[in-house]
C-alpha cells in the first residue's frame, strides 16, 4: 500500500471536500463510521463560502491526505487567539478507524508547531461526543473548562435536532 500524502487545498477542491465532511458526519453514509453526527444534526456540515474563506486567508490551511490520488481525509489547521486552531477534521467513513485520521491530526499538529511556532493546539467538539472526546483525550487533548454555544438558527452549521448542544473546548500543548 502507498503511503499517505499531505496537501494542502485549492478552491478547485472545495466540491470533494463538501462531500467528504459530509459523508463523515450527515445522512446515511455517515453511519459506517463512528464519528457520524447525523443523530443529533442534520442539513449542511460544511459551507462552501466559508470553505473558500478559509482556503484564501493567512495562516489558515485545509489540509488534505490522499493516498494513490485520492482524497481521504481532511481538515483546517488555523492560527487563532495565540494557538493553533483544529477542526473540519474529517475521514472517509469506510476508513475510520485505520489509522488515517491519527496521521492526519500528527499532520496538523506539526504544520501549527513547526511552520507556524504555536504553542498549543485547540479545538472545539459538540459536548455530548463523550466516544469523540475520549478519542482526542487518547492522544493528549484535555478539557479546558470552556464551554461555547451552538450556533443555533445559522443553518451553515446544520440543523439540530437537540436543543442541549453546545461546544467544548480542547487543548493540546504542542
Amino acid at each position: 500500500m502507498n503511503p499517505l500524502t499531505f496537501r494542502t487545498a485549492t478552491a478547485a477542491d472545495i466540491p470533494a471536500l463538501v462531500s467528504l465532511v459530509t459523508s463523515a458526519y450527515r445522512g446515511e453514509a455517515s453511519k459506517q463510521g463512528w464519528t457520524t453526527e447525523a443523530d443529533l444534526l442534520d442539513g449542511q456540515r460544511i459551507d462552501p463560502d466559508g470553505l473558500l474563506r478559509d482556503i484564501e486567508r493567512a495562516r489558515s490551511r485545509i489540509l488534505i491526505a490522499e493516498r494513490d490520488g485520492q482524497m481521504l481525509a481532511c481538515a483546517h489547521v488555523a492560527v487563532e487567539d495565540g494557538a493553533g486552531y483544529f477542526g473540519m477534521f474529517s475521514v472517509r467513513p469506510d476508513l475510520q478507524g485505520g489509522g488515517v485520521g491519527k496521521a492526519m491530526i500528527a499532520e496538523a499538529e506539526r504544520v501549527a508547531r513547526e511552520d507556524w511556532r504555536q504553542p498549543a493546539m485547540r479545538m472545539s467538539v459538540i459536548d455530548v461526543r463523550d466516544e469523540l472526546i475520549a478519542f482526542y483525550e487518547r492522544r493528549g487533548y484535555a478539557r479546558t473548562g470552556i464551554k461555547k454555544p451552538f450556533p443555533y438558527g445559522d443553518e451553515r452549521f446544520g440543523i439540530p435536532k437537540r436543543d442541549d448542544l453546545r461546544f467544548e473546548v480542547l487543548e493540546k500543548p504542542l
